[in-house]
């Protein structure tokens, strides 16, 4: 894949015993280093090693093109669903620099189901505030919404690096899943049954079959030009020199923003701190600076060193790596090609501006992984990636116009925009009537609305408040019965993977009348999950309680005895009802998988 972001022209690390120039996205290279510094991540190199030999058909169930993190993080969805996976990717390593740093707390519930959210929260930083300034002034203090019932934070600090790494060795602990390294995407040919991929190794052509392929190949996707396909939206003309330095700091975790400031007049400057003593620094390029000149470290370091010394920062610190980014809000109008699908960058390109780049793949991944799973086990028809395709492609127009906002504001396109910011900004300084206006628009959980794997909106309608059709479930704190034990987590922690139903049960046993019957369902075709949430445990059942006293539960659901909530694998909202009827449980579970409407 290509490790870039969008028109990023250098990337090169320092603190190499010797010189080496990196791999660019252009045939410019420029060399960035120090002796004797200190490497913040040690790439692991991996070898190519010859695909195993598979017959006459090397045939695999899913082939993911692209080892990124959002490739990755599929790859590993379908490998813990016991579904065989290889990823394709021509690099021999994870990759350089910070790039997508922030992790949002939907992404990070992705992760969890993953299993390999310890090692995020173990290295990353968490955050939930912001800081915004108007040239010398702070105009906005940004507050995510994070309280002490949440099980993870809204926001968490990670170079990308460190995130590959991690999917790469959750990865290797899968039998079924395999990741050829040092293999390039040269072509494919499209069967009836399946894609056969052309792919070049070091020790020559090699061709793989596979039942689908999931394109997960970056911006500038091979595969999407292999299929002739464009994105359409809008390029804007911004540009961001991102810069990674090694700097020891007090200052807290936190986004900052600058508006105009001295160091970078006209303009804008961001800050992230990262871990490791690493901060990224963001600043806007004006429109008469020529670009090729401004990347170069004579010309990158002096401006750094200004906002620092600016911004109240240390003088002793270190460059580590630099880039160039330029926003795109772009997106294909379909995200799956007959057993060909696409995902992350290589469908759509948000701009940086709220993190919804990255976090958006990662809910691609979570939208794709069961459903592809559900086809391959011949528990859903091939025509429920239909709805990945109109799902997603919703979800980044969405996100596209999210981000447009946010970007207009970060680098206006004209000089009508330029005017508005600027005093937008004037305003803000005194008057706090304006400083809605400069929020940053944080990526949150999208709602997949008008799903066509939703069923009875009648039903969801008589509900006075909770989650609703398409919504994300939330994750309140629950104690939890299960065979005896109990156990104080998060509603989350009860969850399988595959569909659940959530019955609330009254303290007088109202609802109870269901549990029997769900334990029926639950050893239906169709996987089902049936839990239970009541206020004491209940007797003679063999379903998981989360037992909520306080109704805290069920006031996060607005449910009442006998409400119920079908929930997708994915933790979408299919289905609910204010009264559980039974047979219309099985009408929604047979269309949440692809079949008739309910």
């Amino acid at each position: 894949m290509l490790r870039s972001f969008p028109d990023t022209i250098m990337l090169q690390p320092i603190g190499l015993t010797r010189g080496l120039v990196a791999r660019t996205s252009t045939t410019r290279r420029i060399r960035l280093w120090r002796q004797g510094a200190t490497m913040y991540f040690i790439h692991q190199h991996y070898p190519f090693r010859r695909p195993p030999d598979r017959g006459s058909k090397n045939q695999v169930p899913v082939a993911v093109v692209g080892g990124g993190p959002i490739g990755l993080a599929l790859a590993l969805a379908l490998a813990r669903r016991g579904i065989g996976v290889t990823v394709i990717e021509a690099d021999d390593t994870v990759c350089q620099g910070s790039r997508a740093i922030c992790i949002s707390r939907r992404s990070l519930e992705i992760l969890d189901g993953l299993g390999v959210l310890d090692r995020f929260l173990a290295k990353g930083l968490p955050w939930t505030a912001g800081r915004s300034f108007y040239r010398d002034k702070e105009v906005l203090r940004l507050e995510m919404p994070h309280d002490g019932e949440q099980k993870l934070p809204p926001m968490l600090n990670l170079q990308q690096c460190f995130a590959e790494q991690f999917l790469v060795d959750a990865l290797a602990e899968c039998a079924n899943a395999e990741i050829l390294w040092q293999t390039s995407f040269t072509g494919l040919t499209e069967r009836n049954d399946g894609v056969t991929l052309h792919l070049q190794t070091p020790e020559g052509a090699y061709d793989l079959d596979a039942a689908y392929v999931v394109a997960c190949d970056g911006a500038r996707s091979p595969v999407r030009a292999a299929l002739g396909l464009e994105l359409s939206g809008t390029s804007y003309e911004g540009r961001y020199v991102i810069v990674d330095i090694a700097l020891k700091s007090a200052s807290p975790t936190e986004r900052r923003a600058w508006f105009d400031p001295p160091s970078n007049p006209g303009a804008t400057v961001l800050m992230h701190r990262q871990p490791d003593d690493i901060w990224r620094v963001d600043y806007q390029l004006r429109d008469d600076e020529d670009a090729d000149e401004e990347v170069k470290p004579e010309r990158v370091l002096p401006r750094v060193r200004s906002h620092l010394a600016f911004a109240g920062e240390p003088d002793d610190w270190q460059p580590v790596w630099i880039s160039l980014y330029k926003a795109h809000a772009l997106t294909l109008d379909k995200y799956r090609h007959g057993r060909i699908l696409l995902a992350g960058d290589a469908a759509h390109l948000v701009p940086i501006f709220g993190v919804r780049g990255m976090n958006s793949g990662f809910q691609d991944t979570a939208n794709l992984a069961w459903k592809l799973a559900y086809v391959l086990r011949g528990l859903a028809p091939d025509s429920l990636l239909d709805s990945y395709s109109a799902e997603s492609v919703g979800a980044a127009r969405e996100n596209l116009r999210q981000a447009a906002k946010s970007t207009r504001f970060m680098t206006p396109p004209t000089r009508g925009h330029a005017l508005l910011r600027t005093a937008a900004l004037s305003l803000s300084v005194r008057h706090a009537f304006a400083r809605p206006l400069i929020n940053p628009r944080q990526s949150t959980a999208i709602t997949y609305e008008d799903s066509a794997l939703s069923s009875f909106p009648a039903r969801s309608a008589e509900f006075a408040g909770g989650p609703g059709l398409g919504e994300v479930m939330p994750d309140p704190p629950a104690r939890i019965a299960a065979n005896g034990t109990w156990l104080d987590g998060h509603l989350s922690d009860l969850l399988h993977g595959d569909f659940v139903c959530l019955l609330f049960v009254g303290p007088d046993g109202g609802g109870s009348e269901h549990a029997g019957p769900l334990e029926a369902f639950a050893g239906g075709r169709i996987p089902l999950q049936a839990i239970l949430v009541a206020a004491a445990p209940v007797r003679d059942t063999a379903l998981v309680t989360a037992v909520d006293p306080a109704g805290r539960i069920a006031a996060r659901f607005a449910a009442v005895p006998g409400s119920a909530y079908l929930i997708r694998p994915d933790r979408h909202v299919a289905a609910r009802w204010r009264k559980l009827v039974r047979e219309e449980l099985a009408a929604a579970l047979n269309k949440a998988v692809g079949g008739t409407a309910a």
